[in-house]
């Protein structure tokens, strides 16, 4: 099956798809966001920032479009796998182009480089004012818990940093590590935004993992709040859970 995805035909078949679905939740469910008022500066200015949700979430992503694609360069993170192949084409038929990159093993030579050229990548295009689309719980979990990669860029970046917790009903919540939650077209949507907020530049480790377990808790705070607004039925975090 994997030698199957890495095939370009099917990843651009997959990626037609896909875009398709993102684009139809768009345009059919009744979003409503909450909170937008502390996101528009960031939507008016010209200064990076960083947008966090999810990777559950992905499938219902594209409702951060219509006020994301006023600024006029935005990426998202996008793991280098083959999933993320047919993810990424997926995302940049809808306007978002993604950044390749994903932790690397212990010793792993080639993909410690890969990782170190999205990391300077995405702190290039924060730099220079873009806005760059994170699931920092991905590619890989513990399922809604920031990984310190997305911590690292936030405290590099120095730009603001947005939470968007998503949610949509009726929708399908799968039974995998990261409870994707498949909407299905014609329901309701929310977005619940959380921000401005800021890495400390100067924080150690220590500080930075509890930052991470704040973060956290505000993302998935939103999540469930984005939930009860639509009446789905919380998925809630798998604790331990991973993805492989």
């Amino acid at each position: 099956m994997k030698g199957l995805l890495r095939r370009p035909r099917v990843q651009a078949v997959l990626g037609w798809m896909v875009a398709g679905y993102l684009r139809l939740i768009l345009r059919t469910v009744r979003w409503r966001h909450v909170n937008l008022q502390s996101v528009e500066p960031m939507l008016a200015g010209e200064g990076g920032a960083l947008v966090l949700l999810w990777h559950g979430r992905i499938p219902v992503s594209l409702s951060l479009a219509p006020h994301l694609r006023r600024r006029p360069e935005r990426r998202v993170l996008i793991s280098p796998s083959s999933d993320g192949e047919f993810l990424a084409q997926a995302l940049a038929r809808c306007g978002f182009p993604a950044i390749r990159m994903s932790s690397a093993k212990k010793g792993d030579a080639a993909k410690a480089r890969a990782a170190v050229a999205g990391f300077r990548e995405s702190l290039k295009l924060v730099g220079d004012g873009g806005v760059l689309v994170i699931t920092p719980d991905g590619p890989r979990g513990p399922n809604e818990v920031i990984a310190p990669g997305a911590l690292q860029i936030a405290r590099r970046a120095q730009a603001p940093v947005y939470l968007a917790g998503i949610a949509a009903a009726p929708a399908l919540s799968l039974n995998t590590w990261d409870r994707v939650m498949v909407a299905r077209p014609f329901g309701r949507g929310a977005v619940v935004w959380v921000g401005p907020l800021l890495a400390p530049e100067q924080a150690d480790e220590t500080q930075m993992a509890a930052l991470g377990a704040q973060w956290s808790a505000a993302l998935s705070a939103a999540t469930r709040q984005a939930e009860a607004l639509v009446g789905s039925v919380p998925a809630g975090p798998r604790v331990g859970a991973a993805g492989t």
